[in-house]
């Protein structure tokens, strides 16, 4: 690594942020973490080592720091950038963990300019359950995390480069994309099926509600395909109005998909789709 950062500030102490702090310190950083979050959750993340010091305020937090990771839902990181501007040093590296990416790098682009430097990120490892009680120091290892710069020419900075080589520390491996298609692409692969694991876990409890329908014969096929419906709202409200024209296209195609199986559940092209899903399942597990 030819750039250290030598202090890092988290803001945001729930999954990502808490897991940040904990992976850090077990992967063997060595510089300090400074973290900030509501008081009772700052003691959680105190108490397990995921940070050193706790900060008061948002300012004192980022004040100073060499990388600020910005761990919050895509609403508060949105409102964050002026804050950034006026308290990060120029020379410090600002990253988020947001689902979404267009929205926040042109805010960021426009607001933060080139100091301090501005890099998207997204690391693809999050679970159903938020909260600083449910980070694991081993979150990112194995998993993409998606980097999608505000510039192309941005991938030769040495802060950049270095917050790479960081991602790898912890056990991740770096993804680049532009924000346009990781946004079109989490529509598809993380929007979409959280959406429709959560239309169905809904759908079952108005059915179950009007008509005999036991929940008690519910196996773990219905169990794995609602795992996702505990994901909480708060989070999910932000990522679908920061990116629902993809949201609603990735639900147009599913409707659509799902209508052409209807139509065909007595012949043969209902086989086609069956083999078809198969491949990619056959392929998901070949990349893994």
């Amino acid at each position: 690594m030819t750039y250290n950062f030598n202090r890092i500030s988290i803001i945001g102490l729930g999954l990502i942020g808490g897991s940040w702090g904990l992976a850090l310190r077990k992967h063997g950083y060595r510089g300090a973490v400074v973290g900030f979050d509501r008081p009772k959750v700052l003691k959680l993340a105190l108490a397990a080592g995921a940070v050193d010091d706790g900060a008061r305020d948002f300012a004192s937090a980022v004040r100073g720091a060499d990388l600020v990771i910005i761990a919050t839902p895509v609403g508060v990181i949105l409102d964050s950038l002026s804050q950034l501007k006026a308290n990060a040093k120029p020379g410090a590296l600002v990253t988020d963990v947001g689902s979404t990416k267009r929205l926040i790098c042109r805010r960021a682009l426009e607001i933060l300019g080139d100091e301090p430097k501005f890099l998207g990120g997204h690391p693809l490892a999050g679970k159903e359950r938020s909260g600083f009680e449910n980070a694991d120091a081993k979150l990112f290892e194995k998993a993409r995390y998606v980097l999608t710069p505000v510039t192309p020419d941005d991938l030769k900075d040495k802060r950049v480069k270095a917050f790479s080589s960081l991602v790898e520390l912890v056990g991740a491996r770096p993804f680049v994309a532009d924000p346009q298609s990781h946004d079109r692409a989490m529509a598809f692969l993380s929007h979409l099926p959280q959406l429709l694991s959560t239309g169905l876990a809904s759908l079952i409890a108005e059915q179950s509600g009007e008509d005999f329908l036991p929940t008690e014969m519910a196996a773990s096929g219905f169990r794995d395909v609602t795992r996702l419906a505990e994901s909480p709202y708060d989070i999910w409200r932000d990522i679908c109005l920061t990116n629902i024209e993809n949201i609603q296209s990735a639900l147009e195609a599913l409707i659509d998909k799902l209508e052409h199986m209807k139509v065909h559940l007595t012949d043969r092209e209902l086989q086609r789709e069956f083999k078809q899903a198969l491949k990619l399942r056959e392929k998901l597990r070949e990349t893994r």
